[in-house]
């Protein structure tokens, strides 16, 4: 009879190492195994508990339900916590690459690109808009911006993004600035960047930003207005941007940036100056030339004396002419 029991009970024991093999192999498949997920997705993951995250996965369709999600998480707790933040996932992720990408992956990197040549208010509305930044954006002074790719995070804040932009700018105008060609007529570095910022609007050509930047420098020199359309917009458009033609109103606005109505330079950056347009301002080229107008073809004629200025305006009005005349029906 014992000898019965003890063979009974051996079974039974025999039954239950199998059961709980199988349930550890069931486990460790449903662990390893792909997911739901059709394509990689970023996610942003919530602070809180596994619940609160699950749901998030699920409605993503990273994790096909939530309590074998928690329950891993639980039993691999050793390994770190859940991590909130945006996180990429790649396609059919299993649930431990779920639960190692929470743990230890990056969050994505975000890039915000700041062009050249926008105004204060363009990079505010511009930063305003960001996906993903959160806070008070900080007043921002024309002109203090550097032109260029930020990255950040979800969640990060706008003024600490801001702060860097800021930073960059002033390390980029220190070193142009101290590598500045000798005689510039030029008293200081903030000069340097309201120039930079003038010549950054008169052309999209970066081989010709030395070459302007040395036709406004000759008329410092001798004290001939720098007459840049550009300022006139600013002006006329309160640093919005000028979506239409300029106008002889235009031209007469008594405003302190209009260098029609006044020589010398404006008194502030007319928009935000990149790198280029600052080693522009403080290695221009050597030339003597006192005069540019558009030549047609995306660039500009350049001239020494008005007599050859003005042949070069007549040809821009002849193009302009012919391209605002319709078409000759045959």
């Amino acid at each position: 009879m014992r000898l019965r029991a003890l063979r009974w009970a051996g079974g039974v024991l025999a039954l239950l190492v199998l059961l709980a093999g199988l349930a550890g192999w069931q486990a460790w498949r449903l662990y390893y195994a792909p997911g739901p997920l059709a394509a990689p997705a970023q996610v942003v993951v919530p602070r809180g508990g596994t619940e609160a995250i699950a749901a998030v996965l699920i409605d993503h369709g990273v994790l096909p339900e939530g309590r074998g999600f928690a329950l891993a998480a639980w039993a691999t707790r050793g390994r770190g916590p859940l991590r909130a933040g945006e996180f990429a996932f790649p396609a059919g992720a299993s649930l431990a690459d779920v639960l190692e990408i929470l743990r230890q992956a990056r969050p994505v990197q975000r890039r915000l690109t700041i062009p050249e040549g926008l105004t204060a208010r363009q990079i505010a509305a511009l930063l305003e808009r960001a996906e993903g930044l959160t806070g008070e954006l900080p007043a921002i002074a024309e002109g203090a911006v550097l032109p260029e790719t930020y990255a950040y995070q979800w969640g990060d804040a706008r003024a600490p993004l801001l702060r860097r932009a800021e930073a960059a700018m002033e390390a980029a105008l220190a070193e142009a600035w101290a590598g500045r060609a000798e005689g510039l007529p030029l008293a200081s570095a903030r000069e340097a960047l309201i120039l930079a910022s003038i010549v950054e609007e008169e052309t999209a050509l970066p081989e010709e930003r030395p070459r302007i930047a040395a036709v406004f420098l000759n008329r410092l020199r001798r004290g001939m207005p720098l007459q840049s359309d550009p300022t006139v917009a600013y002006a006329a458009s309160a640093g919005a941007g000028l979506e239409r033609g300029l106008t002889r109103a235009d031209l007469d606005l008594d405003h302190p940036s209009n260098t029609y109505r006044n020589r010398g330079l404006p008194p502030g950056p007319i928009a935000a100056p990149g790198r280029d347009a600052l080693r522009a301002v403080t290695r221009p080229a050597r030339t003597e030339e006192l005069y540019f107008v558009a030549d047609g073809s995306g660039g500009h004629a350049f001239a020494r004396t008005l007599e050859e200025h003005n042949r070069n305006v007549a040809r821009w009005r002849e193009i302009e002419r012919q391209r605002a005349a319709p078409p000759v029906e045959r």
